[in-house]
């Protein structure tokens, strides 16, 4: 991988290269498919845009996912407003705020499902949800304001959070800790994962000056530096603590220009500490260092746009479910890893891109 100094393509205030960046780059190689890539030229690329899909039957600008997947057109219900999402054995697990259930894209047996438990563990309103290493599901659920905890087979385990104690919107699971948003107090709460136990909060103090969380809505670990990103929507930044809640920096901050944000949502970390934060009012995904310098953003406003995300919530990135989506790398190219992003509105619900090798 190229060094940070030297792909770091913008500079913070590059209100122009934004407007660039928002076109996006498209070459078309003598087999006539459009290939979207950014940055545009005369970059060196670093991101494709592969595919998009809501369904699976859903007919997207990078081909139809039940094409891809099955050949088949079989129709099935769709995801109608997405936030959150998690992967995990070859299954991609998309969190519908309006359905109010998450449905299950199976990549492995070629379909679709909803996922829509009864009982204790019926879901109102779904966010986000976390899969552990041993697949227990962890639902941050603002509409029961607790977070639901399911088995690897979705089996109803338990719900962590009393009535009117917090108001999750997501879960961060390290080796022995859930870290869980509070949007009703503005702050983290950890607890022990073995236990539940109630831990500390971070911040430790809601007083504090540096540090502090207004509407902390998402959260990525990074844990090759033993990090926990909060992207905080009141607060138009990103948090940075170490894992006990020491604060350690912040990301960005109100604006609209490069490396600064309006609305920042979903946030991920990549496997050099690297962080991506989705910004739904720009509506772009931003890559910053370790330092919190920016490097890239990408994505595209408008539904008819080819790579466009529309109101983004959500973004993941993913080592293995490369192979299910390898077809869509331009000729000549290879990719790293993928970047899923969800968008709330438009025609394509969740968005895939490849983070490209360096030549």
């Amino acid at each position: 991988m190229m060094t940070t100094i030297q792909w770091r393509f913008l500079p913070l205030g590059g209100c122009c290269l934004l407007l660039a960046l928002l076109s996006g780059c498209s070459t078309t190689p003598k087999s006539a498919q459009t290939y979207t890539f950014f940055p545009p030229k005369p970059d060196e690329p670093r991101i494709q845009y592969l595919t998009s899909f809501s369904s699976d039957a859903d007919l997207g600008r990078g081909g139809s996912f039940t094409d891809f997947v099955t050949g088949d057109k079989t129709a099935a219900g769709g995801v109608v407003k997405p936030y959150g999402l998690a992967l995990r054995d070859g299954k991609v697990f998309v969190c519908d705020t309006v359905q109010n259930l998450i449905e299950v894209f199976d990549l492995q047996k070629h379909r679709a499902s909803y996922f829509a438990p009864a009982g204790e563990g019926k879901l109102r309103m779904p966010i986000n949800v976390t899969i552990d290493a041993d697949g227990t599901r962890y639902v941050a659920d603002t509409g029961r304001k607790q977070v639901v905890i399911f088995g690897a087979d979705g089996t109803f385990q338990e719900a962590l959070g009393k009535k009117d104690e917090m108001n999750p919107s997501d879960v961060a699971v390290s080796a022995d800790r859930l870290y869980v948003t509070d949007l009703q107090h503005h702050l983290v709460r950890v607890f022990g994962k073995a236990d539940h136990k109630f831990l500390f909060t971070i911040p430790a103090d809601d007083q504090v000056k540096v540090g502090k969380l207004f509407s902390p809505a998402n959260l990525a670990l990074d844990r090759i530096n033993g990090r926990l990103l909060v992207s905080d929507l009141g607060g138009f930044a990103v948090q940075v603590y170490d894992l006990d809640g020491k604060y350690l920096r912040t990301i960005g901050g109100q604006g609209l220009a490069p490396g600064s944000f309006s609305r920042p949502k979903g946030v991920a970390v990549d496997r050099q500490g690297l962080a991506y934060v989705v910004d739904a009012a720009t509506q772009v995904v931003q890559i910053f260092d370790t330092e919190g310098r920016l490097l890239l953003f990408f994505g595209q406003a408008g539904a008819s746009t080819q790579g466009a995300v529309t109101l983004p919530a959500s973004v993941k990135v993913d080592y293995d479910h490369m192979s299910y989506f390898q077809k869509y790398v331009a000729p000549g190219r290879q990719c790293d890893y993928l970047i899923f992003v969800t968008s709330q509105f438009g025609g394509n619900k969740v968005s895939v891109y490849g983070f490209l090798k360096q030549k």
